[in-house]
């Protein structure tokens, strides 16, 4: 590893003018930089640009010759893509982004954002569930979406058929955030369009992903720890015991989040994954009278400061020998957490987090949410 890729440590800088956003947008849009390697190469280098500067070399020390990062005119065109569409730029670090949000350690760089960015501002709860949900659990998320609108709570959820649907439309005018796993101005499923519009214009629609971007299976985890990320707490209101709506309930578990969930028949499978969920320690859900009791007792006076990426302990400025075989060696394709791999190896995270970068660069590793590495 070339010495100086790793030795300058100036304080991280969130972005204040036009010029900085694009450097930003280029950043988290280059090759193999997801958000936990944005942040780690912005608490190395400072700024964005100087990110990018760096990024070739760091890549030809990860064995990548070709790398090249997201062109200036790339960003450039979905920056004006945004803009037609009425679309804003909500940036890590900022003012305006959540702070709730911001103490993730792969909280999204760049959020875009189409409605009202009030709804952002309050306490906010997730609903969320089957796809395929019964009339008593699309009653069931309704009753709870309206509860807690009207006890000063913002309704967060994916905009997804079903549960999801539900707790939006019953939220709308008390305050709704539906997280887009697309680009957010591609309407998935195009049944909601209509809601779509609703929540767009009465409350926020937001996605880390570029502008019409059309979603895959693969783009709904990352959003899903967006919607935990979010909240205080996540409600669950019918989902099978291998779902989506449970990988949300995994995420909001690593982000110390609040878990609760609506039971429900023992022969219904829609049902058991919330049983699952509270079998093992999740809140039991009866009424919206449940979930305030909890939320009070979380009272959050005030919320947390957004992490501080300060520049990490002095690192020795040369690895140990066969560092990147040994971590590729220890991971396996099921994710283990990245303070795990430190203890296994036995060295300092200030060793480990620049070799993980140059991996990831050189795709032998994959980051997952909530600090999970896997080999690629």
């Amino acid at each position: 590893m070339a010495k100086d890729l790793f030795s300058s440590h100036p304080p991280f800088t969130p972005p204040t003018t036009e010029e900085d956003r694009l450097f930003w947008l280029r950043l988290i849009r280059s090759p193999r930089v997801g958000p936990t390697t944005f942040h780690r190469l912005m608490a190395e280098h400072g700024t964005a640009q100087a990110a990018l500067d760096a990024l070739p070399a760091i890549a030809r020390a990860a064995g990548v010759d070709s790398y090249t990062p997201c062109p200036r005119a790339t960003a450039e065109a979905e920056i004006e893509l945004a803009r037609g569409k009425g679309a804003r730029m909500l940036c890590y670090g900022t003012d305006a982004y959540p702070h709730s949000l911001a103490s993730l350690s792969d909280a999204p760089p760049v959020l875009w954002c189409m409605g009202q960015r009030g709804a952002i501002l309050r306490p906010m709860v997730a609903l969320v569930g089957a796809r395929n949900a019964s009339s008593l659990g699309t009653r069931m998320a309704r009753m709870l979406a309206e509860g807690l609108g009207q006890a000063g709570y913002t309704i967060v959820s994916g905009l997804a058929r079903g549960i999801d649907s539900a707790a939006h439309q019953a939220s709308l005018k008390t305050g709704t955030i539906a997280v887009m796993g697309g680009g957010v101005d591609v309407i998935y499923p195009a049944e909601n369009a209509v809601l779509a519009a609703a929540i767009a214009d009465q409350g926020l629609r937001v996605s880390e992903q570029p502008m019409s971007l059309h979603p895959q299976a693969r783009h709904f985890p990352p959003r899903n720890r967006i919607i935990s990320g979010l909240s205080l707490a996540v409600v669950v209101v019918e989902a099978a015991e291998k779902s989506g709506t449970l990988i949300t309930a995994r995420d909001a578990l690593d982000q110390g989040r609040e878990i609760m969930a609506v039971p429900g028949h023992p022969v219904d499978g829609r049902a058991g994954g919330c049983n699952q969920l509270i079998r093992d320690g999740a809140t039991l859900v009866r009424n919206v009278e449940d979930v305030l009791r909890v939320l009070h007792r979380l009272h959050p006076q005030s919320p947390p400061a957004p992490a501080e990426h300060t520049a990490p302990t002095p690192r020795a400025t040369t690895p140990p020998e066969g560092l990147h075989q040994r971590i590729l060696d220890l991971l396996g394709p099921s994710p283990v957490a990245e303070d795990q791999l430190i203890r296994d190896l036995s060295l300092s995270a200030a060793l480990i987090s620049p070799a993980l970068v140059l991996l990831e660069l050189h795709g032998s590793v994959r980051r997952h949410p909530g600090g999970l590495v896997s080999r690629a």
